[in-house]
């Protein structure tokens, strides 16, 4: 069988018109009837993407409309990993072959659609880009046959033979037929652009997370006017340790009840200070809202009794005992006889 392709392979190279070149590849091309696929060469030749890239490009354009080209559809196809294939597809999106979007569909369901153009220029340029889905038939051109120039060669002239005695005479060459006219080929109309299908707006979640409600400021369990007296002092005297914690008086009777709830839980003035003016942000536009942050959420535990504090008793322990029989030592509050020797003296009596 090689030998029959060698010869077939030799004699496409003898009809391969002009020099063949002294190195590199020679095409052999023969027009394609059907099964085949139009590729330009800003692809096939494309100095910014990989082999891989460039071969699964090449493959998504051959596949008809509706094709699965997943990762996965793509792995159990090829003999190369997820790794490589997703690495090809980011390749093709980042240079405009391929295009991945999410869309969701009348019934709820998220889907991504993909989009595989075969001229990102033209796109770039303002050009229309014909969206083909599952129900939409493709709008390639049909192939047209183009033939070749066939260089025709003059057809010699054929001496009739003469008698001998007129072999005097010059014989007359026989006519030359025309040669037959060669067809244009024949222009194919470019292709219509099919409107995009209109589909459902898909909608994204929210970026941002949900904002949490705010917890209200402490209360004390009884705010008497000491207590209330107290903590109005405190806040108003903040601004002394700290110049930017300048309050209204609105705020100062807004904070006093979160104050007063520190206070009840026996904090001294000094700690609630360190806790309301250590660590200041700069610039601090809002004080009585970072005021009332810190009281909320910096808010200590009430201070353990004296019977929370004292140690729990322990269980009371059995002592050992040594058996006035075998000697062996065991747990109990009386002297006398282990188990095993009070069950053989009960047998025994």
């Amino acid at each position: 069988m090689a030998t029959q392709h060698d010869i077939a392979l030799t004699n496409a190279l003898t009809g391969i018109p002009g020099p063949l070149p002294p190195s590199g590849v020679i095409h052999v091309a023969f027009p394609h009837a059907n099964r085949f696929t139009i590729v330009g060469n800003h692809l096939a030749q494309h100095d910014g993407l990989s082999l891989t890239a460039i071969g699964i490009g090449v493959h998504i354009q051959s596949l008809p409309a509706g094709a699965q080209v997943g990762i996965k559809a793509l792995t159990a196809r090829f003999a190369e990993g997820e790794t490589t294939i997703a690495a090809a597809l980011r390749e093709l999106e980042t240079h405009g072959y391929l295009h991945r979007t999410r869309a969701r569909l009348a019934n709820g369901r998220v889907i991504t659609r993909t989009v595989f153009c075969n001229q990102p220029g033209a796109v770039l340029r303002g050009g229309v880009v014909p969206v083909v889905g599952p129900a939409v038939r493709s709008t390639a051109p049909a192939p047209t046959l183009v033939r070749e120039h066939v260089r025709v060669p003059e057809p010699t002239a054929v001496l009739e033979p003469r008698p001998m005695a007129e072999t005097t005479s010059v014989p007359e060459p026989m006519p030359v037929p025309e040669p037959m006219p060669v067809r244009e080929p024949i222009p194919v109309p470019e292709p219509v652009p099919v409107p995009e299908a209109p589909h459902a707006p898909v909608r994204l979640p929210p970026r941002t997370a949900p904002t949490q409600p705010r917890r209200p400021l402490p209360h004390p369990q009884a705010l008497t006017p000491e207590l209330r007296q107290a903590a109005s002092a405190l806040l108003a005297d903040l601004r002394r340790h700290a110049e930017e914690l300048v309050l209204s008086e609105e705020a100062v009777e807004e904070l006093v009840p979160g104050v007063a709830a520190w206070l009840e839980r026996d904090a001294t003035t000094d700690a609630i200070r360190r806790a309301l003016t250590a660590d200041l942000p700069k610039p601090l536009k809002h004080p009585a809202r970072l005021l009332r942050h810190r009281l909320t959420a910096l808010l200590p535990p009430p201070l353990p009794g004296v019977h929370d504090l004292a140690q729990p008793r322990r269980a009371q322990v059995t002592p050992f005992q040594t058996c006035d029989g075998c000697e062996r030592a065991f747990r109990s509050h009386d002297p006398g006889h282990c188990r095993d020797c009070r069950a053989q003296y009960w047998e025994a009596a």
